[in-house]
């Protein structure tokens, strides 16, 4: 599989432009990821990529979302990914991140999300105005982004062995570089 018949299958089960654009930040952010542990980065980008695919299809059912993919897409996407992509909602579908790229993108996806989200109370709205110790501030706030999930973000350190700071300015940084794409 490579990122053009990746995107092609993301496009295929998305519409929703939010969701287009939190795929996208994930593919950034697990690239870097991967660089940063000297792994894949393409392997790694179409499993932030194609994480949230079957997002939209099966909401409202939690415990579909992660497994749905691979009904609607059976044979398609390789084992490797298919695990990271079961195991990033592992409370739900019960299928648990073991590699590296599990766990990346397990910590990842809900960073993403704070960042867009403190990106959005700047005034000028922008990912190149926000740093590192401000995504961790807003982070340490429990009423800011509720959804995203702290305990997740945190594994970044016991998972991969990279301390919350340079986490963080990882996956900020790889935002900010398609930043245009984001419109952020």
């Amino acid at each position: 599989m490579n990122r053009q018949i990746a995107y092609e299958l993301l496009t295929r089960h998305l519409s929703s432009p939010n969701l287009l654009k939190h795929s996208l930040a994930a593919e950034a952010a697990m690239r870097a990821l991967a660089v940063r542990m000297g792994e894949d980065n393409e392997i790694w980008g179409i499993t932030g990529l194609l994480h949230d695919a079957d997002y939209e299809k099966s909401k409202g059912h939690p415990e579909l979302h992660g497994n749905l993919l691979f009904e609607l897409e059976p044979n398609v996407i390789p084992s490797n990914i298919e695990h990271a992509i079961r195991s990033h909602n592992y409370q739900y579908t019960k299928v648990m991140p073991e590699s590296l790229m599990d766990w990346a993108i397990t910590c990842c996806d809900q960073l993403t999300g704070l960042i867009i989200a403190s990106a959005l109370i700047l005034p000028d709205k922008k990912l190149a105005s926000l740093t590192p110790e401000f995504v961790i501030k807003k982070m340490k706030q429990k009423g800011f982004a509720k959804g995203a999930d702290r305990t997740q973000i945190n594994l970044c350190e016991e998972k991969l062995g990279i301390p919350l700071a340079e986490f963080v300015a990882i996956v900020l940084t790889a935002m900010q570089q398609i930043s245009p794409q984001l419109e952020l």
